[in-house]
């Protein structure tokens, strides 16, 4: 019996001494190559503190709406619906979303919308929209704000991202960054 403990005991410290130690620095080191080093990145304008990698609801229809969330964007409960596509309530509720879209964005089919902008994602949070996403919003703003839709077309361009590394995931863009900037565009 003396033997299954001290090896019980002799497990559960080399377990602690990796995943504690050595797993968290060698997480650490890979964040270092990440953007802003694995932190999160905060933007500062017009003395208001904006947090770049926490999706946020934007309801004014002056600006760029954002992904769904699942958890109503708060960010300490990340999580999605966990429904199927085959759930019933799951297809009235993206339903709802589509039908609310269309209110706000008028001649725009059906077939048109991107799915990004009528479902939530995993984590409930996801800062990003498709370039697609952005650019079937371009009239609904350009109408509210007097705004040339060429102008709006280049800002979506000069916001978008590229995949990580050339080719991991698809472009996107921040709709924070995105609607901040399209704050100082001057038609």
């Amino acid at each position: 019996m003396n033997a299954y403990i001290f090896s019980a005991l002799r497990l559960t410290l080399v377990s602690l001494l990796f995943f504690v130690g050595i797993y968290s620095a060698i997480v650490w080191g890979i964040a270092q190559f990440a953007p802003n080093h694995g932190k999160g990145e905060v933007i500062s304008q017009n003395n208001k503190t904006y947090y770049a990698n926490i999706g946020q609801s934007f309801t004014y229809d002056k600006y760029f709406k954002s992904r769904p969330s699942a958890v109503a964007y708060n960010a300490a409960g990340s999580a999605g619906s966990n429904k199927a596509p085959s759930n019933a309530d799951y297809l009235k509720e993206v339903q709802a979303r589509i039908d609310t879209f269309l209110v706000h964005n008028p001649g725009i089919q059906i077939s048109a919308i991107p799915s990004d902008i009528v479902t939530a994602s995993g984590s409930g949070l996801d800062p990003n929209i498709s370039v697609q996403a952005a650019t079937i919003q371009i009239k609904r703003i350009a109408k509210i704000r007097g705004i040339a839709e060429a102008n709006l077309k280049q800002l979506i361009i000069s916001n978008t991202e590229p995949p990580l590394l050339g080719f991991f995931g698809p472009e996107k863009i921040n709709v924070l960054k995105l609607n901040l900037a399209l704050d100082e565009l001057k038609n």
